[in-house]
């Protein structure tokens, strides 16, 4: 195994996983030199995770786990597969570099299998937070116990969780190829509850001190008190403003799109349309790992280092992401997007990116004389793959806007939109912002005001 030169690394994060990053590195060289496979990769991922969960203005449940994953792939006579296991001792890490020679050697040949990559160079990118790493079940406590407070004074309910946690991770090749990366990651949800109404609130962070609890527990609480009693309205084509987490979990589902993959096999809504224009003038996206809202390595499961792509130019879809044997498929270079081999997806943008505008909430909505105000999803389904048709229900805050104000809340909607359609009817575009749903990984995103939402039906709720 050719050898690279590794800089010392701290233990900070390895401490709250209960391993440090250089028993990773230890681990990695043992497996390699216990491999003789023509070609070994191995991946191990370290994680320390805990969460506070409450309800009914109580904490009810406090939870923390260690867990430590080996996958080691191995190539043999041109045939690749995979073995993981969660144990460190020699007999156990000798089991998995058999298995995942044995079963190479079961596999068809492959012979679009390409040879792993050597030593590669990687930009840095900072999001280990040593507060968030040492967050304890106390300091989550005191934050709940404060939110349980406001919704007790409000005569309201809360529930909702607190985690926190950090992860570190490696993947290291008998090529030569060593990476790592460590980060922390925090996460505040909350759902208040009255009798006929809710409200509801999310945000991460890799830095816990980003995270307002109270203030999402006070966001979440107005819209439960301004949706008291909600009106039913006719189902139709609405103005409609959607709130960063709404957008979200819509624009989420586009991701997989702008796969090389995807479009190679005529599964992409664009599927020949790159360079034509299909979305407004004002939809600009990027897939970009370096922007400092986002999150996750510079580099791919190969552990290629990942690029800033432009996906989107002023409503015309420009450019996809390839993994290594996509891109070579497909004539062109890498961008460094693809997943762990071997796989069937190939590759997808996972740092997605909106270019946002100048508009704040109040602004859209008092722009607006007949609308309704989204606070987030659910339950959202694929109907129509190409023209990208989503169905799913409104939740947790869904206002009447008359006149240019919010005039009360109004019983939720199911809705039947294009996405296509729906990024080509933005007339405004918030502050693209770290956005938080259910639906969705996270994503920078804007709250949008969209003409002719396509709302099909009322519920009782």
């Amino acid at each position: 195994m050719p050898k690279t030169k590794r800089k010392a690394s701290a233990t900070r994060s390895g401490a709250a996983a209960g391993i440090s990053a250089g028993d990773l590195d230890r681990l990695a060289d043992k497996i390699l030199k216990f491999s003789e496979a023509d070609e070994t990769e191995v991946e191990i991922g370290a994680t320390a995770e805990a969460l506070t969960r409450f309800a009914n203005n109580t904490i009810h449940q406090n939870v923390a786990e260690h867990n430590l994953a080996i996958s080691v792939r191995a190539v043999v006579n041109g045939r690749t597969a995979r073995a993981t296991t969660n144990k460190i001792d020699d007999d156990s890490l000798r089991r998995a570099v058999a298995s995942a020679a044995s079963l190479a050697q079961n596999e068809p040949e492959n012979p679009e299998l390409l040879p792993m990559l050597r030593a590669q160079k990687y930009q840095k990118v900072a999001r280990f937070f040593p507060h968030t790493a040492a967050t304890t079940p106390q300091d989550r406590a005191r934050a709940v116990s404060k939110v349980c407070k406001l919704a007790e004074k409000a005569k309201q309910t809360a529930a909702g969780i607190f985690a926190s946690g950090s992860s570190q991770s490696l993947i290291a090749n008998s090529r030569g190829l060593f990476a790592r990366y460590e980060q922390t990651h925090s996460e505040f949800s909350v759902t208040m509850l009255e009798e006929t109404s809710s409200g509801w609130a999310k945000s991460n962070s890799p830095d816990i001190r980003t995270l307002d609890p109270e203030g999402l527990a006070e966001s979440a609480s107005r819209k439960a008190a301004d949706s008291r009693k909600p009106r039913e309205l006719d189902p139709g084509r609405y103005t409609t403003i959607l709130q960063p987490s709404a957008v979200l979990d819509l624009v989420g589902f586009l991701f997989y799109d702008f796969a090389g993959t995807a479009v190679l096999d005529k599964r992409s809504c664009f599927t020949g349309r790159i360079g034509k224009k299909i979305f407004g003038d004002n939809i600009t996206m990027w897939d970009d790992v370096y922007h400092p809202l986002q999150s996750g390595p510079a580099y791919d499961g190969e552990g290629m280092a990942r690029q800033k792509v432009l996906l989107v130019d002023r409503g015309v879809p420009k450019n996809l992401v390839y993994a290594r044997a996509t891109a070579k498929k497909m004539k062109t270079k890498p961008t460094g997007h693809g997943f762990s081999l071997p796989n069937e997806y190939g590759e997808a943008p996972m740092n997605i990116v909106f270019a946002g505008g100048d508009k704040s909430l109040d602004e859209m909505v008092r722009s607006t004389e007949r609308g309704i105000l989204v606070t987030r999803l659910w339950y959202i389904r694929e109907v129509d793959p190409y023209e990208k048709i989503l169905t799913g229900m409104t939740r947790d805050g869904t206002f009447l806007i008359e006149n240019g104000k919010v005039a009360g809340g109004i019983r939720n909607f199911r809705f039947n939109q294009s996405i296509i359609e729906m990024l080509s009817n933005v007339e405004m575009l918030g502050a693209a912002v770290r956005a938080a749903g259910e639906e969705s990984f996270e994503m920078v995103v804007p709250a949008m005001k969209v003409r002719d939402f396509h709302f099909s039906e009322a519920t009782k709720f």
